[in-house]
């Protein structure tokens, strides 16, 4: 995670997300805006954190683990989206895994300027009600019911969910096929169970193994197959 030094940039990610009224004057000098990179964690389950986060570019996949080391993905979030509110709010360790899939900006700021400044400002509090509500809404018992869709539907999201951001044009991703392993995982089957719908997949002009890759060929088909992205409900 790199801070960004630049306070222009800062500035129009407050303006172009209507921002400025949340993170009003006194919080703002407290501001910090990061960037990660593809494939790195924002903050992972079990860990401490200290900064309330707001995702304001790029997407992130959030997933679970259990003792055992078995994980779960259980969803992906795009702006505007906080994280570490429940954590903050509860000063309990990190709950899930949170993982850039494309390269993302935060503003984070820490929970010292948040007790100071934003504990009792009523505009930041209404943020935060309306972002844990959403969340309670959407991801009440969501690993449950995302296990209940086949395991075509749930590929197809998945592969649509790691291969495209809706935000960034320019984002195209294609996944490893030495991955399939922890895909599995992620999406609750098993390794054989996921090559044979990918073999599925292949023959039905969806998808091409190629070259180490799978290779996105019909994202259009891919939607219809998934009906609705159930991980970006």
């Amino acid at each position: 995670m790199k801070e960004i030094q630049d306070q222009e940039q800062l500035k129009h990610f407050l303006q172009f997300h209507q921002l400025e009224s949340i993170l009003h004057e006194p919080l703002r000098p407290y501001l910090s805006l990061y960037r990660l990179e593809q494939g790195e964690k924002l903050c992972s389950q079990g860990d401490s954190i200290e900064h309330l986060y707001i995702l304001v570019q790029g997407k992130v996949k959030i997933f679970t683990s259990s003792t055992e080391g078995k994980t779960l993905v259980l969803c992906f979030k795009t702006p505007i989206e906080i994280i570490g509110d429940v954590e903050y709010i509860r000063s309990s360790n990190v709950i899930n895994t949170v993982e850039a899939v494309s390269p993302i900006y935060v503003i984070g700021i820490h929970h010292q300027w948040m007790n100071k400044y934003g504990r009792d400002y009523a505009p930041m509090l209404q943020f935060l009600l309306d972002i844990v509500t959403r969340k309670f809404c959407i991801d009440s018992d969501f690993s449950s019911f995302n296990l209940m869709y086949p395991v075509e539907v749930r590929l197809a999201s998945y592969l649509l969910s790691v291969s495209f951001d809706e935000g960034d044009a320019s984002f195209h991703e294609e996944l490893r096929a030495s991955s399939l392993v922890d895909v599995a995982n992620l999406i609750g089957t098993s390794y054989r169970h996921l090559n044979r719908v990918i073999r599925k997949m292949s023959e039905d002009g969806l998808v091409e193994r190629t070259r180490g890759y799978i290779v996105i060929r019909d994202r259009e088909g891919l939607g219809q197959l998934a009906g609705h992205n159930i991980y970006e409900a």
